[in-house]
């Protein structure tokens, strides 16, 4: 259903950040150990997709998120026994990062419309396609993981 690769829905999220930290500036504030928050969630975001491709490629299944139709294989091992969507949750810590980066609360506003965004126009379909591939076993799976964290 949706065409916009996450990836560019991060970059049209980061650009939204930016823009809105712009004209929010008043919201800005200042923590101590703010570069360093910022460079781990973003460490932690990156990690998090990277551990999310290397259990796809092992077990044989697309990283495709635009043709979830094609998955030849239900992953629930590795990090995807905690989380059903680690590699849009690493996504999100990179906003997260982004935001917490430039300082500026108003910024972080963007982070639950991302949520929605990518929960409805992404994840839901993904899952209406893996519930038609995989039928209960996919069921089972939603009832012990969680969509997000």
């Amino acid at each position: 259903k949706l065409k916009i690769p996450p990836l560019v829905q991060l970059l049209f999220s980061a650009i939204f950040m930016w823009l809105v930290s712009i004209f929010g500036n008043h919201f800005g504030f200042n923590f101590k150990y703010n570069n360093e928050l910022a460079l781990l969630c973003l460490i932690a975001g990156v990690v998090i997709i990277g551990l999310s491709i290397v259990t796809f490629r092992m077990a044989k299944t697309t990283t495709t998120p635009l043709y979830p139709d094609q998955a030849s294989n239900l992953v629930t091992t590795g990090i995807y026994q905690y989380t059903r969507n680690p590699m849009y949750l690493g996504l999100l810590l990179i906003l997260f990062s982004i935001g917490w980066y430039m300082q500026n609360l108003a910024s972080m506003f963007v982070l639950p419309i991302y949520i929605w965004f990518i929960s409805k126009y992404q994840i839901i379909p993904e899952e209406e396609a893996l519930h038609k591939l995989f039928g209960q076993y996919y069921i089972n799976y939603q009832d012990r993981v969680r969509r997000w964290i």
